[in-house]
């Protein structure tokens, strides 16, 4: 069943892909899958629509358990990460104060690669920024703070 619903988080990702215009070979480049899947995707063959509800459901649960669940069901972290920036259905701010000790905690935590430490000091990308918290939960100062824009 996790392969099902990993193609119906793909096809999701998919579509959202071709609405904002990419073509069939981005699409397939950018979910490193072949054109002719993605072609099948878009066409809804070899899918399986309880598949696709279960995936979007996923897409609608709080960032933290979205993100656990597509890492849990694609299970190559690279992927994944591909799979909930392109999913996801808000946007966040990762806000880091000069409270920041640079202890690192929260760049080993985010399963986003999203914080970067330079010069002792946590540096967020909110780009890549889910809003899962985890960062947040982990830092030892409360200088992180995440939010939804």
């Amino acid at each position: 069943m996790p392969k099902h619903i990993a193609s119906g988080l793909k096809y999701l990702a998919a579509v959202k892909l071709k609405e904002v215009g990419k073509t069939h070979q981005e699409i397939a480049n950018e979910l490193s899958v072949d054109r002719s899947t993605i072609s099948h995707y878009l066409n809804g063959s070899n899918l399986s629509w309880n598949s696709i509800e279960v995936a979007r459901t996923i897409t609608e649960l709080s960032p933290r358990d979205f993100l656990t669940m597509v890492f849990a069901i694609i299970k190559e972290p690279e992927e994944s990460r591909k799979i909930v920036n392109i999913c996801r259905v808000r946007n966040y701010e990762a806000i880091i104060e000069d409270s920041c000790i640079g202890c690192g905690l929260c760049v080993n935590v985010c399963m986003m690669k999203a914080i970067k430490l330079e010069s002792l000091h946590a540096h967020a990308d909110s780009i890549q920024c889910c809003g899962c918290q985890l960062c947040s939960d982990e830092c030892p100062t409360n200088s992180i703070k995440i939010l939804e824009i």
